[in-house]
């Protein structure tokens, strides 16, 4: 015996569905014709059409957005050594020249 699973349903296939409800056929009619599990499924379509409009019933993306690449974010780990690097020998540069005139007034 094979256990029943999730069923999924076609944009056009709750859109027509949800036409006929609004139209004034009852819920309790549209699932038995359409082996639905419950009216209720109905309603949920209905309301959904009703508050974002056709969008409403389309499937849905499954799981968490992508994220975009950690790269965008900044400079790479390299850029930010070489630049570092580049920064830490002006400062030896500079203390450097610090130091020589230092050593030229106390003459």
């Amino acid at each position: 015996m094979s256990k029943p699973g999730k069923r999924s349903f076609s944009f056009e296939f709750k859109l027509a569905v949800v036409e006929r409800f609004l139209a004034g056929e009852p819920a309790s009619e549209l699932a038995a014709e359409h082996d639905l599990s419950s009216p209720q499924l109905v309603k949920t379509w209905a309301r959904m059409y009703r508050r974002q409009g056709e969008d409403g019933l389309r499937p849905k993306p499954k799981g968490r957005p992508p994220q975009p690449p950690d790269d965008t974010d900044g400079p790479s780990e390299v850029e930010q050594l070489r630049r570092e690097n580049a920064r830490l020998r002006a400062e030896v540069a500079y203390l450097g020249k610090l130091r020589a005139l230092r050593e030229q007034e106390r003459r």
